[in-house]
């Protein structure tokens, strides 16, 4: 059962994939995400249906543009199969469980922001405030249906107490972290909790572990200074997954 949901989650991943790499682009520009359509940017040229089936197409086009045979990024069907495997492998970690709309969200949502932040190195409020939004929404209806109200309210919880042990952090490191990864602590603590008090320790653990050892390695080969900014919300929210994978078998190992 698992198998063939998480098989129709991949293809719907490969679907939203190809709107997560709008978004990622449009919403850093102060652009909309539903017009003017999706065009080349080097002739203008709208791309047409047929050129526009994730990753198929980029295949098919050879990586151009069919009329002025501008070269396309191949960023764009590698964030598709990203999302398409993202969203198999939520199902096959989560579960076909109530709240499995709610992860399915949280997991394209996260691969944008990791996308952003990578790109301009700032989280848009655009795609954060409405996405935790939405996310709380999810998730509460999932508690609902599943009987375990109680899950929720714990999960809010744990995303404030997220949200305010990164606020003191960036109060301390005077720049270290940007209140953008503040907020982002609320939206990925929410998701944490939701499974347990356990999986959240080890998303905060993992995560500044993560982003520390890239720093170091970053300073190491010289591929940033002290002063320069380094986007944290990636190491942020790969520590999230790792934690929804191991998190509860890693602290238990550890508390016991």
């Amino acid at each position: 059962m698992d198998s063939a949901v998480a098989g129709i989650a991949a293809l719907l991943g490969l679907i939203f994939g190809s709107f997560i790499n709008v978004v990622a682009y449009r919403i850093p520009a102060g652009m909309s995400v539903v017009s003017p359509p999706s065009a080349c940017p080097e002739c203008n040229t709208p791309i047409r249906p047929r050129d526009n089936i994730p990753v198929l197409s980029w295949f098919l086009l050879r990586g151009r543009c069919r009329d002025c045979g501008t070269r396309i990024s191949m960023r764009y069907p590698i964030v598709e199969v990203a999302t398409a495997v993202l969203f198999a492998a939520t199902v096959l970690v989560i579960g076909v469980e109530p709240a499995l709309p709610a992860y399915l969200w949280f997991a394209g949502v996260t691969l944008v922001l990791v996308l952003t932040d990578l790109d301009v190195k700032r989280i848009p409020n655009r795609i954060l405030y409405p996405s935790t939004v939405v996310g709380a929404i999810l998730l509460f209806g999932g508690a609902a249906l599943d009987d375990s109200i109680g899950s929720f309210w714990r999960a809010a919880l744990g995303a404030a107490v997220y949200f305010l042990l990164f606020l003191l952090l960036a109060l301390i490191a005077r720049g270290g972290f940007g209140f953008g990864d503040v907020k982002l602590a609320f939206f990925l603590g929410l998701f944490l909790t939701y499974q347990s008090w356990e999986v959240l320790g080890a998303g905060v653990a993992l995560g500044i572990g993560i982003g520390g050892v890239v720093a170091i390695l970053l300073l190491l080969g010289g591929k940033a200074t002290r002063k320069a900014k380094i986007p944290f919300g990636p190491a942020m929210v790969f520590g999230a997954y790792a934690a929804l994978v191991v998190g509860q078998e890693l602290a238990d190992w550890y508390l016991g």
